[in-house]
């Protein structure tokens, strides 16, 4: 059988492979993805478009599906088995090279360092970050609920533990996803009020 080449961005592969095998929205992979970014050296807008195509193309090609549920936002996405007339291809960098190079130059982006930003905008991005800070708690704490929830279920009514057992793990696997964006985010705001 032929096989067809199929180039995909590295860290992408990674991420799926490693933390989102199952279930993902692409606000999770997004997050994840702009986390192993250098700071200030996106636009969180370009990373959700570039993460969002990358997932339409999984898509396409038989390796991921939506899930059964269609919703407007957080739509649910599952990793399938890789269709086997794949060859994969990984590279590095195709998130630098899906942002239009009008907008910033390859020659001047390795020769210049990143301009400072203004006061101004320093301000509106500790503002948008508090408030992705402020979002990924509330998603946090929701699931660290979720999570002692059921293990006071399964303590309750032990015989429940084997049907909800897989659910718990993803949603204590959640928790620990969250708790890592939490961290990048307080980290980011730290760096950027250090500056």
């Amino acid at each position: 059988m032929k096989q067809d080449l199929f180039e995909f961005d590295r860290q992408l592969h990674s991420l799926l492979c490693e933390h989102f095998s199952g279930e993902f929205t692409t606000r999770q992979l997004r997050d994840a993805y702009a986390a192993l970014l250098p700071p200030s050296s996106f636009r969180l807008a370009d990373v959700r478009v570039y993460v969002y195509e990358q997932v339409r193309r999984l898509i396409r090609i038989g390796w991921a599906e939506m899930a059964v549920q269609r919703q407007k936002r957080g739509q649910v996405f599952r990793m399938l088995e890789m269709p086997q007339r794949l060859q994969l291809v990984l590279v590095d960098g195709n998130f630098s090279l899906a942002v239009d190079p009008l907008k910033s130059p390859a020659n001047e982006e390795r020769e210049t360092p990143c301009p400072v930003p203004s006061s101004k905008e320093g301000q509106d991005d500790q503002a948008r970050l508090q408030a992705m800070l402020k979002e990924t708690r509330l998603d946090l704490l929701s699931s660290l609920g979720e999570t002692e929830r059921y293990k006071q279920l399964f303590e309750e009514i032990p015989h429940l533990k084997g049907r909800f057992e897989g659910v718990y793990l993803e949603v204590r696997d959640r928790s620990s996803k969250l708790l890592g964006h939490v961290r990048a985010i307080e980290n980011t705001l730290k760096a950027i009020s250090a500056a």
